[in-house]
């Protein structure tokens, strides 16, 4: 009786599954780069008084960090609220940060989504540094995007010409072109509020912005143009890292980072 009892709860059982209940998981669920986020506020030795849209209204922080930041805990900042790190990779036609394979190993090893950065410079032509970006900066499909870092360098000891802003928009998208075909990924574009006024950068679209604005929220600074970062203070502090620090928030809830981090790094 008792083994006629198990052979009909078995045969239920089997009536009540479907192909999916059965199937194996598939490769991209067991390896999603999902990232647990804790919605952190980080101090700040000198903070803003945000009126409206205050940062830690967002859930992903992350940091970007170059040579200047020559000791990072990772382990210690992604407990702390760390989600993703910018790294710079190289500058120009001939300069690579020499802090750049550390930060690149130690976040991977940490788990920490990274991306590399170039700083742009005006007196190389674009598909000379886009070159050099790609010399020194390995295809990883975990990586997130690379990204282009255009600013003014007023005070750099070589090179301070300041082109139109059709030139400017064409240098980058000879950049962008060039890297994204060796990449496979879109690369995102970082900015200041007087370079992408100067630039015109509101008509140059198609690509993710970091946006940089640490006295206001981006709207209140680039109008609607869209963004996917925004580098909200230089002066932070952040567990496991000495001194000040830059933060930025991903623009959406964890749900749309988890997403975006899928999307983006594979």
């Amino acid at each position: 009786m008792r083994r006629l009892a198990a052979l009909f709860m078995l045969t239920l059982l089997g009536a009540c599954s479907t192909v999916d209940d059965l199937s194996p998981l598939s490769p991209s669920s067991s390896s999603s780069p999902t990232v647990v986020v804790r919605a952190p506020r980080f101090e700040d030795s000198k903070p803003h008084e945000w009126d409206s849209g205050a940062p830690w209204n967002y859930a992903v922080h992350g940091t970007d960090v170059s040579k200047y930041q020559t000791s990072v805990d990772w382990p210690t900042a992604k407990a702390s609220g760390i989600s993703f790190a910018f790294i710079k990779a190289t500058e120009g036609g001939d300069r690579f940060d020499e802090y750049f394979n550390e930060h690149w190993a130690r976040t991977k090893a940490a788990g920490v989504p990274r991306a590399a950065y170039h700083f742009f410079y005006f007196c190389t032509p674009a598909a000379q540094q886009a070159r050099w970006f790609i010399q020194n900066v390995p295809v990883d499909r975990s990586a997130m995007p690379p990204v282009l870092d255009m600013e003014w360098n007023p005070k750099s000891p070589t090179c301070r010409l300041r082109p139109d802003a059709a030139t400017v928009r064409a240098e980058m998208t000879t950049f962008l072109q060039i890297v994204e075909r060796h990449y496979g990924k879109k690369p995102i574009i970082y900015t200041s509020v007087d370079f992408f006024d100067d630039n015109e950068l509101s008509t140059f679209r198609g690509y993710p912005y970091w946006l940089r604005s640490v006295a206001g929220h981006p709207r209140e600074k680039y109008g609607s143009h869209p963004f996917t970062f925004w580098q909200y203070t230089g002066t932070g502090i952040v567990p496991g890292m000495t001194g000040k620090s830059d933060i930025n928030v991903f623009n959406g809830s964890e749900a749309a980072w988890n997403k975006w981090l899928r999307q983006n790094t594979r």
